[in-house]
C-alpha cells in the first residue's frame, strides 16, 4: 500500500509497526454548530483509508477527538470560544452545546455508514492529562509565563518550522497569531489560557492556582499518548490543519514527552460549493439533511466523494450530486443481475484491480472505472464480490437490491404472454403498472430483463 505522506512530501510505502494493527488518529469536529457537507468529507475520506486497510488484512486501532472546549474563534490564541459563542447564540450552557451538537455529528456519521472508530474522545475528559503535559513543557523548559496564558517557545523548538516549510525569518507579525508584546516570537502559541478579570468563560479549571482552560492544539496531543501511545502509524486532518494545529502538536509531543508523534500524515483538500468557499451568508452551505430533502441519500454523497480523490479541492454541486447517484442504480442494477438467471461470478482479477487502485493512495475513481466495466458487461456478481465492493466503499449494494416480489414476476411473465399474442395495449398498461413500483422491463435478443429505475 502506498500513501501520500505530508512530513516527506512524496509517496510512500506504507509499512505499519505492528505487522497485524494500525495505529490511526483522526482530528475531529469543534462541536459548536451542525457539521456542514464539507466538515464531513474529511471522515467520509478517511472511512475509505480505514476500510482498504481492513481489506488488506490489517486490524485498525483509531481513535477520533471530539473538540468541546478550546477552539477559539480565531487561530491567534484570541478571541471568543467557539463553545462559548455557540451557547449565546441559542442561549443554553455551552455543556448542553457541546452535547446537542455531538449528538449531531454522530447522528450524520452514522447516516453516510462511516465505521465507529475504536474510541471517541471528548477533549473535557482529558484536562488532568492536559496540565501534566503543560507541567512537563514548563519543566522541558519550552513555556513562559503571560497575563493571558502559558505560551510554548518555538524558537526553543529548532524543527518547529519543518513540517509545513515556514518562512519564520520572513513572517510577519499577526501573519498567523495575533501579536502581543509578551508574545516572544509570532509564531509561539499558548498550551493554556488563563481566564483574565472581567472575562466571562463557563469552561474553565483550577491550575497552579488560577481559573483557565486549554489551549485548542493540546487536546490531540494528550488524547493520541493516553489512547494510543506515539508514535502513531498514521495521523489524519484537513490542509488547513499542517500550517498551525498539526505544526502545534509535533512540538508539543516531541517537547513534552520525548517521542515522534506520526510515522505518516494525510491530509484532505477543501471541498467547495458553487465554486465558492462553502458560507452560510453565501448561500452555498449545503447540510446532509439538505440533501436528504431534495430526494438523495447520505449514500450518493459518500459516491460523489469517491468520484474525486482526498488530495483534490472538489467543488460541489447537485448536477454531479446526481451523477454520482445514477452511478449508484448502475451498480445496483448490476447487483441485481444475479436474481435474474444470470451466471455469476467472483471477478477475482477485477476484485484485484480494485484493491490495487484503492492501494495506490485511495485512488477511488480508478476502482469505480474497473467497476463501471462490470456493470456494463452484462456478467451478475456473485455475493462473495458484492461484499467486497460494500467493504471497499459501504454502498450497502448486497443490501439493497432484494430479489423482486413474486407479484412483480407474475406481471412480468403476463407481458411477455401478452407481447406474444400480439396484445400490445394489455403489455403497454403491464409495464407501465410495474414502472410505478420503480421497475423498468429492457427487453432484449436474449428476453426481458428488470432494472431498479
Amino acid at each position: 500500500m502506498k500513501l501520500y505522506n505530508t512530513a516527506t512530501r512524496q509517496l510512500e510505502e506504507f509499512v505499519p509497526q505492528d505487522p497485524n494493527a494500525v495505529k490511526i488518529y483522526t482530528c475531529g469536529p469543534t462541536v459548536y454548530s451542525y457539521a456542514h457537507i464539507g466538515n464531513l468529507a474529511s471522515y467520509v475520506y478517511w472511512d475509505l483509508l480505514i476500510r482498504t486497510m481492513q481489506l488488506n488484512g490489517w486490524k485498525v486501532d483509531r481513535v477520533l477527538n471530539l473538540t468541546d472546549v478550546g477552539h477559539l474563534v480565531s487561530d491567534a490564541d484570541d478571541g471568543e470560544d467557539k463553545m462559548e459563542k455557540g451557547a449565546r447564540r441559542e442561549g443554553v450552557t455551552v455543556w448542553d452545546i457541546a452535547q446537542k451538537y455531538i449528538d449531531a455529528y454522530l447522528a450524520d456519521f452514522r447516516s453516510l455508514g462511516l465505521l465507529e472508530p475504536k474510541k471517541i474522545c471528548r477533549a473535557t475528559d482529558y484536562i488532568e492529562q492536559d496540565t501534566k503535559l503543560v507541567d512537563a513543557l514548563d519543566k522541558a523548559g519550552f513555556l513562559y509565563d503571560t497575563t493571558d496564558g502559558l505560551y510554548f517557545d518555538t524558537s526553543k523548538f529548532p524543527k518547529y518550522a519543518e513540517f509545513a516549510k515556514l518562512d519564520l525569518e520572513n513572517l510577519k507579525a499577526g501573519a498567523r497569531v495575533e501579536f502581543s508584546d509578551e508574545k516572544r516570537n509570532p509564531s509561539d502559541f499558548a498550551v493554556w489560557k488563563w481566564v483574565r478579570a472581567g472575562e466571562d468563560h463557563a469552561m474553565k479549571w483550577e491550575y497552579r492556582g488560577r481559573m483557565g482552560y486549554p489551549g485548542w492544539h493540546l487536546e490531540c496531543s494528550t488524547i493520541i499518548h493516553e489512547e494510543l501511545g506515539e508514535p502513531i502509524d498514521i495521523h489524519t486532518g484537513g490542509i488547513d490543519h499542517i500550517p498551525i494545529h498539526h505544526t502545534n502538536e509535533i512540538a508539543q509531543t516531541e517537547a513534552g514527552y520525548g517521542k515522534k508523534l506520526a510515522n505518516v500524515w494525510m491530509h484532505c483538500n477543501f471541498i467547495t460549493s458553487e465554486g465558492q468557499k462553502i458560507s452560510k451568508s453565501l448561500g452555498n452551505c449545503y447540510y446532509l439533511r439538505d440533501l436528504i430533502d431534495r430526494g438523495y441519500s447520505p449514500v450518493d454523497f459518500r459516491a460523489w466523494m469517491y468520484q474525486g480523490h482526498y488530495q483534490a479541492e472538489r467543488d460541489f454541486n447537485f448536477e454531479q450530486l446526481a451523477a454520482a447517484h445514477a452511478r449508484l442504480m448502475n451498480y445496483r442494477n448490476f447487483a441485481a443481475l444475479r436474481w435474474q438467471g444470470v451466471e455469476q461470478s467472483d471477478f477475482e482479477e477485477e476484485q484485484k484491480q480494485i484493491l490495487e487502485f484503492l492501494n495506490t493512495n485511495l485512488n477511488s475513481a480508478g476502482a469505480f472505472a474497473v467497476l463501471d466495466s462490470l456493470a456494463k458487461s452484462g456478467k451478475a456478481p456473485s455475493e462473495k464480490f458484492l461484499k467486497f465492493i460494500d467493504d471497499a466503499f459501504g454502498f450497502e449494494i448486497a443490501a439493497s437490491t432484494p430479489d423482486i416480489s413474486n407479484d412483480l414476476k407474475q406481471k412480468i411473465a403476463e407481458r411477455v404472454t401478452a407481447k406474444q399474442e400480439k396484445n400490445y395495449a394489455r403489455a403497454d398498461e403491464l409495464r407501465d403498472e410495474i414502472l410505478a413500483q420503480s421497475i423498468e422491463l429492457l427487453d432484449g435478443a436474449d428476453g426481458v430483463r428488470w432494472q431498479y429505475k
